[in-house]
C-alpha cells in the first residue's frame, strides 16, 4: 500500500510516540484531573475528545493548512492567546468549584459526556504548541519529494493515536482508581484542585511564549 511508510520508519515513529505520549502536557493533565473529580468515564471522555484534535490536526498538517497558521504572525497569536485564555478558565473553574469527591458533590458536579469530550477537543486544538509540534514532527518520517507524502502523513497522524493509548489509558484507570482513596480526605482534594489549577496556569504561560519555528 502506497500510503504505508516503511516498516522501520513505523518502528522509529512508534518509539518517538511512546516517548511524547509520557511527557506531561495539558491533555494528560486534564484526562487526569477529569478521572479523579468526576471517574474514569469523565476522564476517557476528556482523552476522546482530544484524540479528536489529532485527527483534525492530522488532517490540517496534510493538507498544509498547518504551516499557514504558524506562518501568519496573527493567526498565530491569536491562537495562543485563544489556547492560554482556555487554560485559564480551566484552572479558575479547578479552584472556584473544586473537586470536591464526597459523592452527593461529585454527582451534582459531574459533566456529561459530550461535555467532556468538547473539553478535550477544546484543549487540544487550541494549543498552539500541538500545531507546531504536528508541523515539525509528522514530516520527519516523510520524504519531501514522496509523491505519497499526504497520504503517509496521514497515516502516521491516525497511528498515533492507537500507539498513545496504551499510555494513556492506565493513567486515567489509575487516577479513577485514586479517587476513590482520597473521597476520605477533602483537604487532599482540595490541594489538588489547586495543584492542577497550577499546572493548567504554568502551560498557559507556555503556550503564550511558544514561537513559530
Amino acid at each position: 500500500m502506497v500510503f504505508v511508510p516503511d516498516f522501520a520508519i513505523i518502528v522509529q515513529f512508534a518509539l518517538a510516540t511512546f516517548v511524547l505520549a509520557i511527557t506531561p502536557g495539558p491533555d494528560m493533565t486534564l484526562f487526569v484531573g477529569r478521572a479523579l473529580s468526576q471517574g474514569k468515564v469523565a476522564g476517557f471522555a476528556c482523552m476522546f475528545g482530544a484524540m479528536t484534535g489529532i485527527l483534525v490536526h492530522t488532517l490540517l498538517v496534510a493538507l498544509g493548512l498547518s504551516a499557514l497558521i504558524v506562518a501568519s504572525p496573527e493567526a498565530f497569536l491569536a491562537l495562543k492567546i485563544f489556547g492560554a485564555g482556555y487554560l485559564i478558565w480551566l484552572a479558575w473553574q479547578a479552584i472556584r468549584h473544586g473537586s470536591a469527591f464526597s459523592p452527593e458533590a461529585t454527582a451534582s458536579k459531574r459533566n456529561s459526556f459530550f461535555k467532556n469530550w468538547l473539553t478535550g477537543l477544546g484543549i487540544n486544538l487550541l494549543n498552539p504548541k500541538i500545531v507546531l509540534f504536528f508541523m515539525t514532527f509528522l514530516p520527519q518520517f516523510v520524504s519531501p519529494g514522496d509523491p505519497h507524502a499526504s497520504a503517509k502523513l496521514l497515516f502516521l497522524g491516525l497511528l498515533f493515536i492507537p500507539l498513545a493509548l496504551p499510555v494513556t489509558t492506565p493513567m486515567v484507570l489509575a487516577a479513577d482508581g485514586f479517587s476513590k482513596l482520597l473521597r476520605k480526605s477533602p483537604t487532599v482534594t482540595r490541594l489538588l484542585d489547586y495543584l492542577f489549577a497550577g499546572v493548567f496556569s504554568a502551560f498557559a504561560i507556555k503556550i503564550l511564549t511558544a514561537q513559530a519555528r
